[in-house]
């Protein structure tokens, strides 16, 4: 069985318009429990960027700015990278190891299908690994001249 992006994304990502405030992103970004949005521009569709709780920090906080003034616009990562939804996993985590990033855009045309994070991966590729583990172990036993 291949796993796809589609599987293993959250299907269900924070998208807030470029001319939102910080303060309001942040708050977004609390009550829904994401370390990121998907920054857009003139409707959902549009991808104007990502920001992420460094982003926050580092532009935001530790410059002493007004996160009430501040635009997300103005402190979102530009450059987002995507994968479409078919995408198998090896290569999402290879696209995410190789360019150093946590997390990843599921796009489905211009649309923002989910978002892929490094958390995510963990957690599919551990389950992964303990069930290969468990049926090893059942194969190992039941070949085992002593069981």
């Amino acid at each position: 069985m291949v796993l796809r992006a589609k599987d293993i994304m959250d299907p269900n990502p924070l998208t807030v318009d470029e001319g939102t405030d910080a303060l309001d992103a942040a708050r977004r970004m609390v009550a829904a429990r994401k370390g990121y949005a998907v920054v857009t521009r003139g409707g959902p569709t549009t991808i104007a960027g990502i920001v992420t709780e460094w982003d926050f920090l580092e532009k935001v906080v530790a410059a002493g700015r007004d996160p009430a003034s501040v635009r997300l616009g103005e402190i979102a990562s530009p450059h987002v990278e995507g994968v479409e939804p078919d995408t198998p996993t090896d290569v999402v985590a290879t696209t995410m190891a190789e360019r150093g990033i946590r997390r990843l855009v599921v796009r489905s045309g211009d649309t923002v299908a989910g978002v892929i994070t490094s958390r995510h991966l963990v957690r599919t590729f551990r389950q992964y690994v303990d069930k290969i583990s468990s049926e090893i172990a059942g194969y190992n036993a039941s070949t085992s001249p002593l069981g």
